[in-house]
C-alpha cells in the first residue's frame, strides 16, 4: 500500500474557509475518483508564523493506481484548489510505502 501525503501550509486569513472546503468539497472529490481506500486530514502540531499546516494522507492500494490518479485526476483537482486559494496556500507531496499496518 502507498500513502499519498499532501502537506499544506495555509495563511491564517484563509484557514477556516480552506478547512471547510477541504472537508466538504476537495477530499470528497478526491475520494470519488475511486483511487483511494482511506483519507485522514490532520493538523500539524507545530507553530508556524503566518499560518497553520496540515497533512492529508490518502491511502492507495498500489503504485499503479496512484499513478493513474496523478495522470488522470490530480491535475484538474489541483488546478481547482489553486484557483480557489491562489497564493494563500503552499503544498508539497510525499509518497510513503506502508511496510506494516496493524489495527
Amino acid at each position: 500500500m502507498i500513502i499519498y501525503n499532501v502537506t499544506v501550509s495555509v495563511d491564517y486569513s484563509a484557514n477556516a474557509e480552506w478547512l471547510d472546503w477541504m472537508k466538504a468539497i476537495h477530499i470528497p472529490e478526491v475520494m470519488a475518483t475511486g483511487k483511494f481506500v482511506d483519507c485522514k486530514l490532520s493538523k500539524i502540531m507545530a507553530e508556524e508564523e503566518g499560518g497553520k499546516s496540515y497533512s492529508i494522507q490518502y491511502l492507495c492500494e498500489n503504485k499503479e493506481t496512484l499513478e493513474e490518479y496523478q495522470i488522470n485526476d490530480a491535475p484538474a483537482l489541483q488546478e481547482k484548489h489553486t484557483l480557489k486559494f491562489g497564493g494563500k496556500t503552499h503544498a508539497f507531496r510525499t509518497l510513503l510505502e506502508v511496510l506494516h499496518h496493524e489495527k
